[in-house]
């Protein structure tokens, strides 16, 4: 059975950059609930509207990361009216959802939430792009005032500085876990020589006693007194790293995140999704960084193409070598399967958009993003396909 709707859906004309500029903030969507909670009960205070929403839109979903007045997580980008605010420079309005060729027939129009009233407000980054839209919605046909959507536009610009600031403190984390361990490295490097010293020190101590050396003695003691700071802050250098790797990220964490986003993906297709682990080293920590995005894609991508009632499975794995760590992410899908002319493509990171088993529409992004973050990992993803039989995708990074 096709989607609901028929037409013609918007693509922003920058929309590779787009999709690329919202990949560089590397967003955990499970996670974000609780960062704009303010500004979505604001926002509906506002409009006086019952409903409000911040969303994110990638190339297969729209991620709602902020909910007021409806508990919604997620839904397929085709199905929602924030991909035509996102189209456009401006907010864009629809007084009334059930009269609107664009949205009339989408689920949320029927019973039983009945929604009428649609409002949003592009959220452009910095760099000129619109990642998503600060959404208002209601049951009532509404008309807001200029006052009211100049106050809508404020927390718009609200959303995307504390979005941006989530991206440097995402950013400064990395550098600083980086700046950690080089700084435990020098830790290790020093302890041993400042505790040789500090034993001389000992030695030089008893000796000076009985050779009532006094004047040295207050130098040396102010010596020791130094070195056991030092010692101390070398102790506080090792205990904050390891507070830091605490932090991070192991295959219990991303199994349990993957079943949590892409699990009502697969449920709304009827589609068997499973996600296991294949390692002994299931708590074993390492970085996050694209990863989420990266399985993402390959997931969203392998439902898109999975019939009703076929299976998606994943399997995470970390396989653990002497001077390096090797994570394994294993997508397959009993779908429609590729020719070797589609696998090329998209190793060249030039396959097109094509329609999913019931009309979903690809946009054409997610596969070259894939590629383009695995590489920039130093990565590699091999291809097993064959046409009417499903896809496997097998990705290795290194660390």
């Amino acid at each position: 059975m096709a989607l609901a709707t028929e037409q013609i859906r918007p693509i922003p004309l920058n929309e590779t950059a787009r999709i690329k500029n919202l990949s560089e903030f590397d967003f955990d969507f499970a996670d974000f609930q609780t960062n704009f909670d303010n500004i979505t009960a604001l926002a509906a205070k506002i409009s006086g509207t019952n409903i409000s929403l911040v969303n994110l839109i990638d190339s297969f979903t729209q991620w709602s990361v902020s909910n007021y007045g409806l508990e919604i997580d997620q839904m397929p980008r085709e199905e929602s009216i924030c991909q035509y605010t996102i189209a456009q420079e401006d907010p864009f309005e629809i007084t009334d959802l059930s009269a609107d060729e664009r949205s009339k027939n989408f689920f949320y129009v029927g019973s039983p939430l009945n929604l009428r009233y649609y409002f949003g407000i592009p959220l452009k980054t910095p760099d000129g792009y619109n990642i998503g839209a600060l959404c208002v919605m209601d049951q009532n046909v509404q008309k807001l005032t200029p006052a009211k959507i100049e106050l809508l536009k404020l927390l718009a610009i609200e959303v995307v500085d504390k979005l941006v600031n989530l991206k440097m403190l995402h950013k400064t984390k990395s550098e600083l876990d980086e700046s950690n361990i080089k700084q435990r490295k020098l830790a290790h490097d020093i302890r041993g020589p400042l505790s040789g010293i500090r034993g001389i020190i000992e030695i030089i101590r008893t000796r000076g006693y009985k050779n009532k050396m006094f004047d040295v003695m207050d130098y040396l003691f102010m010596i020791d007194k130094s070195n056991n700071e030092v010692l101390n802050l070398t102790d506080e250098i090792l205990v904050q790293e390891k507070k830091i790797i605490k932090d991070e990220f192991n295959l219990n964490i991303f199994k349990d995140k993957l079943e949590k986003l892409y699990t009502p993906q697969a449920k709304a297709k009827n589609i068997f999704f499973k996600v296991s682990t294949t390692s002994n080293h299931n708590e074993l920590n390492f970085p996050k960084d694209k990863l989420l995005q990266i399985s993402g894609n390959l997931i969203s991508n392998a439902i898109k193409f999975s019939s009703d009632y076929g299976t998606v499975t994943v399997k995470l794995g970390l396989d653990v070598q002497e001077n390096e760590k090797i994570l394994k992410i294993s997508v397959s899908d009993n779908g429609n399967g590729l020719s070797q002319a589609g696998i090329d493509k998209i190793m060249q990171g030039k396959l097109e958009s094509s329609e999913g088993t019931i009309g979903e529409r690809g946009y054409g992004f997610g596969l070259p993003m894939v590629m383009s973050d695995i590489k920039s990992l130093n990565g590699e993803m091999e291809i097993t396909s064959e046409e009417g039989w499903g896809t496997n995708f097998d990705v290795k990074i290194p660390f």
